[in-house]
């Protein structure tokens, strides 16, 4: 075989039309072989070794290697546990860059470095036969005049969705395409984002993951997908057309599919750490190549692993080559892919470069000053398991976080904590008090009442108890403790009057969340009431409980989010890009101006220090004016100067609400009722006059004259 001395960048394996370059960085190797197998199977596998070396990168180029071509490496070097190295070239390794992965890992004791018997004895058993291999990709693919839709952080509609549990079981997508990144494309799924209102879909983990091999022991699968082996590479187990590079073709045709629909695609990325797990754990890739460069060591035994993250390990984002590794694969997704923004896992693990994380780390410098990736959607989760791990409102400016403080708050009010008011009102006007000091906005506060985490919105409201057996775990994994109401009966129930309660619940969370400053994200299903029958950790339950229920859909409830959605859409007052300052604003309409916001009690008077401070007060009226707002956007300027008191009861009984003074309106119509609805009757309130907001419930009325 012809091999020329090649180029130690871009690392990976790239293919130029001709042949393809490979390039792997290793410090700690004394040599490195290049395998290359046949399409598939073992048969005749090829060593080359890789001669050229610069900057501890190895490379070498293959002239009419071409895509489809499946590979791997093997690491020569020092095999010395206690002192962090993991160099054996009995175990064949993933490409860290490797754009495609053609299988699963085949669980036998070869993947591992060492010898069972003793820890620190290297073993000599061959891995090739179980694990799986890269594949050289075609890079071309007919973009057409593909654009990202570059939908405004205020204007956004967010939906985290599972690529296979959003698919497997819709009607209306063929069968072959269930499950995977063109049943996500299908006019069946694109239509029912639209009819949502959805500005962008959220895909839980597509880069190649593992699954457990505990899990497998089980019988059951790493459903979720929070456990990368490859951040360059789509999961081949998504994929109808292929494993052997079709899985990167089909991914950018999801992608152009949904931005000609106008729908961003925002990717849930790992980068915290990998599947190789703690020190007992397979060596797959990273761990052989170099493992002191990608993974963060114990400065008290390098044998073992820092774990900041409850998976075993965390990357190393003290080594330039771990945040080179995390850079290259964001550009490559939004250069080569296309994709619109990232939710980084766990993204505290990743401003840890000594101990407590870091508000000015490396990683977040590198991220301000890139080009490509600064400029996309940079989604945290800003939290980790590791000491001061929740840092909701201190990432960077350039950052949006996921609001685990408005989960929270709004949770506690609908089911009736007291002393909450306070809270509720800072949240749902947008968490100034965690985002404002610090220049950022309204929508620097990812909104979100359930995620893929925790209960779906229809168990939340019927379960007190997880019920989390099916896992194998005797039930004592996930949250223990479920922060709403569950309307007093547990689970699956015929008793109307319990539904009812339930049924307004789910349209109490919604009509919040889409009607609060910020960005909305919805959970896959919970427009639909999506049950799990309780279970609120089903990151291993590959199957009908988690996968979305098509044939059972609550009609009523997908009707009221989207026309939730399309109200949203249309006052932009609900959609602010700057803080209410509460100060009176510049109107064109006759008398004084009035604040941008005012909080009334039940009563109709404004709220004292001591209404806020009121243990027991689960009731609240916000005015929100849209008068001065002159900004154009997507949806024009109709509606721009509506105006709307928003009444909310979270009392178990109904409560009489009475319009402010004539300054602020003299003629009030109700549009939206969580207690009505369906076939809610239009209710006009006069100014002075009042309206009964029935128990547990949220009325919003328009301001007609």
């Amino acid at each position: 075989m012809q091999v020329w001395p090649g180029q130690r960048y871009p690392l990976g394996a790239t293919y130029d039309g001709t042949g393809t370059n490979f390039a792997i960085f290793s410090e700690v190797a004394e040599g490195v072989e290049l395998c290359l197998f046949d399409e598939w199977g073992l048969g005749n596998e090829r060593r080359v070794t890789m001669q050229e070396v610069d900057a501890y990168v190895w490379h070498a180029y293959l002239p009419g290697v071409e895509p489809g071509q499946r590979y791997g490496y093997r690491v020569h070097g020092r095999f010395d546990p206690g002192a962090g190295l993991r160099c054996n070239p009995n175990k064949l390794l993933l490409d860290p860059y490797a754009k495609a992965i053609d299988d699963d890992v085949r669980w036998d004791p070869a993947v591992y470095d060492y010898d069972f018997d003793d820890p620190n004895r290297m073993s000599t058993t061959d891995s090739a036969p179980f694990v799986p291999k890269g594949v050289v990709v075609n890079p071309y693919f007919d973009w057409g005049n593909d654009r990202s839709p570059r939908i405004p952080y205020h204007e956004s509609v967010i939906y985290e969705a599972h690529v296979k549990g959003l698919t497997r079981r819709h009607p209306g997508v063929p069968e072959e395409l269930r499950g995977t990144y063109a049943g996500i494309g299908h006019p069946a799924i694109v239509d029912h984002l639209k009819k949502m209102g959805v500005t962008a879909i959220e895909l839980m983990p597509v880069h190649q993951f593992l699954h457990d091999n505990r899990l497998a022991d089980l019988g059951m699968r790493n459903y979720w997908g929070y456990n990368t082996i490859g951040f360059f590479a789509p999961y081949h187990g998504y994929s109808a057309m292929g494993r052997l590079g079709q899985q990167v073709q089909e991914f950018r045709g999801m992608v152009k599919t949904l931005h000609a629909a106008g729908i961003e695609v925002i990717l849930d990325v790992v980068y915290n750490h990998t599947a190789e797990g703690n020190h007992l754990g397979p060596t797959l890739g990273f761990k052989g190549i170099d493992n002191p460069s990608y993974y963060r060591l114990s400065e008290q035994d390098r044998r073992y692993y820092v774990d900041y993250t409850g998976t075993g390990n965390s990357l190393n984002m003290r080594s330039p080559h771990s945040l080179q590794l995390i850079m290259d694969s964001l550009r490559y997704w939004v250069e080569e892919m296309h994709v619109d923004g990232f939710r980084f896992d766990l993204a505290a693990t990743l401003a840890r470069e000594f101990y407590e994380v870091d508000r000015l780390s490396t990683f977040f410098e590198v991220v301000q000053q890139d080009p490509v990736v600064s400029q996309v959607k940079l989604i945290a989760e800003p939290w980790d398991i590791g000491p001061g791990g929740y840092q909701v409102g201190n990432f960077p400016p350039v950052w949006t976080e996921w609001n685990g403080k408005y989960r929270d708050t709004v949770r506690d009010f609908w089911r009736g904590e007291p002393a909450t008011l306070a809270e509720f009102a800072s949240r749902i006007s947008g968490s100034a008090d965690l985002y404002q000091d610090d220049g950022r906005r309204p929508f620097h506060s990812i909104n979100f009442v359930t995620c893929h985490d925790g209960f779906t919105l229809n168990d939340l409201v019927s379960y007190n108890d997880k019920h989390n057996a099916a896992n194998g775990e005797d039930n004592r994994d996930g949250e223990g403790h479920n922060r709403s109401w569950n309307c007093g009966v547990e689970g699956p129930t015929e008793d109307p009057g319990v539904l009812a309660l339930r049924a307004r619940q789910r349209r109490n969370f919604l009509a919040t969340l889409l009607l609060s400053q910020g960005v909305p994200m919805i959970g896959h299903g919970d427009e639909l009431g999506r049950t799990q029958r309780g279970n609120n950790n089903a990151y291993c339950q590959d199957n009908d409980l988690s996968w979305v229920d098509w044939e059972h859909v609550d009609e009523h409830l997908l009707e009221f989010v989207q026309k939730l959605t399309a109200f949203r859409a249309r006052h932009r007052v609900f959609r602010r890009r700057r803080f209410f300052s509460g100060l009176p604003v510049q109107t064109r309409s006759a008398g004084a101006p009035l604040p941008d916001l005012a909080w009334f009690t039940p009563e109709g008077r404004e709220m004292t220090r001591e209404d806020w401070d009121n243990h027991f007060g689960r009731a609240v009226m916000l005015f929100v004016n849209g008068e001065g707002i002159r900004e154009r956007g997507q949806y024009g300027q109709r509606h721009l100067d509506d105006s709307f008191l928003l009444c909310f009861n979270a009392h178990d009984a109904g409560l009489r609400f009475t319009a402010p003074g004539n300054e602020y309106g003299q003629k009030w119509e109700a549009v939206i009722s969580t207690a009505e609805y369906p076939g809610e009757g239009q209710q006009v309130v006069e100014a002075g006059a009042s309206i009964v907001v029935p128990d547990r419930s949220l009325v919003v009325l328009d301001r007609a004259v």
